[in-house]
């Protein structure tokens, strides 16, 4: 058996994700079990790039963020790309998602620019995490502590700074979702 099966995942993302930092964990998660959800704010497929420049791949979305509840996941990845997180970081429905899961105690995966969600979202403050350099101000700004290491684990969150960090981040990832099942691993 494996160790996520009957775990499902949401992943929030929209047009300009980070294309590898959606697909590689995407495709770590379902080798491990995971049912996944690709949540946008539209229907049909959504468009990543790679650093923003080239256009790479479309993915299908399975459900739009207004129509869930945190209820139905037991975890959350959030997906980099400046566009990505630029636009997802001022929805409300996001940033209620995000505080449901937070005190939920479920876990928060997030890498490169993802973490300026979880800054928009107010959950920031007392944190230690990672991110893309670029937005270490804003982390700091809004009261957590930014650190420069490929993967950090703080409490039920794992954050990571680039794809670069995936090989790192994945297993990471993984074995926080994967205690997860058992064990609510929350913080204040």
């Amino acid at each position: 058996m494996s160790e996520l099966t009957n775990f499902h995942v949401a992943v929030l993302a929209t047009d300009g994700f980070e294309v590898t930092e959606l697909t590689e964990p995407v495709a770590a998660l379902k080798v491990a079990g995971a049912q996944v959800s690709i949540l946008s704010l539209e229907g049909g497929k959504i468009r990543g790039f790679r650093h923003d420049l080239d256009q790479a791949v479309e993915i299908e979305v399975d459900r739009l963020i207004r129509d869930v509840s945190a209820a139905e996941f037991g975890a959350v990845h959030l997906p980099g790309g400046t566009v990505n997180a630029d636009k997802l970081r001022m929805v409300p429905e996001v940033k209620a998602f995000l505080c449901a899961m937070q005190a939920a105690g479920k876990p928060i995966s997030a890498i490169c620019h993802a973490p300026w969600e979880l800054v928009s979202a107010g959950l920031v403050r007392g944190r230690t995490l990672t991110s893309c350099h670029t937005i270490q101000d804003d982390i700091r700004n809004a009261g957590g502590n930014w650190v420069d290491k490929e993967v950090v684990a703080d409490g039920n969150w794992i954050t990571s700074r680039k794809p670069g960090d995936l090989p790192a981040f994945k297993p990471a990832m993984i074995s926080l979702f994967s205690k997860s099942r058992s064990t609510v691993v929350p913080r204040a």
